[in-house]
């Protein structure tokens, strides 16, 4: 296992691992909630519907761009649970995604971590969603791969692979050189183990403690990861601890 000071880039994952997207979710499908007076649907079974919901999305219309994705996902979630709804309703929910708020750590670990590292982004949003995202990021990055750049959702290797290439032939950047720093198991840490990335897993959700899946699907078997935080403060203070390569 390399240590986090050998390495030259992060490329990170953005919403569950920089942008609170659970409650960015829960808040957007209130007012289909609301209008229902569904007060027997609680947070975290709504979240673990959507996560179902979502990658079953994803993984049938790859090529949907998000925000159209989100309000598919919202039309079936109101089927699933037999509420009324109208397309309205569904398309802003799918505008939601630049009112999910950050991480209260994400953006003062993020400038620590940017004068020592590269920093990547590789998400499964659109363009417009993360451009108004990163403005709650407070970094530039080196380098933006959505999936609407892609043509696929994580956990699609497509973009993984995409997102490798890249950084070899545009910015001199090696394979061993980048640590992929993510929550989800399921998105980003199986099919990064499985082409041999290096990762650093920021367990927001405590899985081994009292912690759900949440918004992300789960995964059968743990795969391997090279580190493991439990939020973005303490991999800036591991870096800032870790001699330099």
């Amino acid at each position: 296992m390399k240590e986090i000071g050998s390495f030259s880039t992060l490329s990170f994952d953005c919403y569950g691992t920089l942008i609170d997207w659970e409650t960015g979710i829960w808040d957007a499908i209130q007012p289909l909630l609301l209008h229902n007076r569904a007060d027997h649907v609680h947070r975290a079974d709504a979240l673990e519907a959507f996560a179902e919901l979502e990658s079953v999305q994803q993984e049938a219309t790859p090529d949907l761009v998000y925000p159209r994705l989100l309000a598919k996902v919202h039309e079936v979630f109101a089927q699933r649970f037999e509420f009324q709804c109208h397309p309205d309703m569904d398309a802003a929910f799918g505008a939601s995604v630049p009112h999910w708020p950050a991480f209260a750590d994400t953006a003062d670990a993020l400038r620590r971590l940017e004068k020592r590292f590269g920093l990547v982004v590789l998400s499964n949003v659109d363009r417009a969603g993360f451009a108004a995202s990163s403005r709650k990021l407070g970094v530039t990055f080196q380098a933006i791969y959505t999936a609407e750049d892609v043509g696929s959702y994580k956990p699609a290797r497509r973009n993984f692979h995409t997102m490798i290439d890249d950084l070899r032939a545009d910015h001199g950047v090696e394979k061993d050189e980048i640590l992929h720093v993510a929550q989800s198991l399921y998105h980003d840490h199986v099919p990064a183990a499985e082409i041999g990335l290096a990762t650093a897993w920021i367990d927001r959700q405590d899985l081994d403690g009292t912690g759900s899946w949440g918004a992300t699907a789960s995964v059968e078997e743990r795969p391997t990861i090279d580190h493991r935080f439990k939020d973005l403060t303490a991999l800036a203070d591991a870096a800032s601890d870790a001699a330099p390569a």
